[in-house]
């Protein structure tokens, strides 16, 4: 059984953003796992399975964040080169 915590909002949020309840707890459940893997912390597939999302949708919704598929450094980026 997955874990759950519980996050307090005005009731009025949903309103004001012209979405039901579960829209906007939907959507903030997929920003925090976006946030999440923007930071580093979470990887694509944990960040997707946190949406409630495939990872491959996952993936290509980042852009609605303004997050990149891809980040990394440029050393990492040619040490991946090197490997591929």
């Amino acid at each position: 059984m997955p874990n759950m915590f519980t996050i307090s909002y005005p009731e009025q949020i949903p309103d004001l953003l012209l979405e039901t309840r579960e829209q906007f707890e939907t959507e903030a459940r997929k920003a925090m796992a976006v946030k999440l893997f923007e930071m580093k912390r979470l990887s694509s597939g944990m960040a997707a399975m946190m949406a409630g999302m495939e990872r491959k949708q996952f993936l290509m919704s980042l852009h609605l964040y303004g997050v990149p598929m891809i980040n990394l450094e440029e050393d990492e980026f040619f040490e991946d080169i090197q490997n591929a």
